[in-house]
């Protein structure tokens, strides 16, 4: 009995380290993505050419300019899908969470989100973080 006793407090003080040690992880990786630059890709579709009206508008307000100049923002870039003519990609990047939310506490998003209306526009949203090129990839880039 007491070795079943004994036995049973080895597992519930292992348990509870490798607890702490997999929370400690859990912690240093979230550390780590906060600090990677993050890419979001924005489908906006719309019928009749407002997809395109919409980029165009965002660009003659000077709210893409506006937007680039950001504290965080490394790439801010509208393009037309070949595919589906009513649908254009935006590609929007970030340093990091904390700089997307910036943007997304700033004035710019009423801006955006009156226009995404006006032109009676859906979205799709993928984010990507970064990740260095592996070497095994390069012979397929040409520079």
């Amino acid at each position: 009995m007491k070795q079943a006793l004994l036995f049973l407090s080895s597992i519930l003080l292992l348990t509870g380290c490798v607890k702490i040690k997999y929370e400690q992880y859990q912690n240093q990786n979230q550390e780590q993505k906060q600090d990677m630059p993050i890419t979001v890709n924005l489908r906006y579709t719309g019928t009749n050419g407002n997809a395109w009206r919409f980029a165009e508008d965002m660009m003659l307000s000077g709210t893409v300019d506006a937007i680039r100049a950001e504290e965080g923002n490394l790439r801010y870039e509208y393009y037309q899908s070949l595919d589906d003519p009513e649908t254009i990609l935006l590609i929007d990047s970030w340093s990091s969470q904390e700089a997307i939310d910036a943007h997304h506490a700033s004035p710019m998003m009423e801006v955006i989100a009156n226009l995404r209306e006006k032109y009676d526009l859906h979205m799709t949203v993928e984010r990507y973080t970064s990740a260095e090129t592996p070497e095994s990839e390069n012979q397929f880039i040409r520079k």
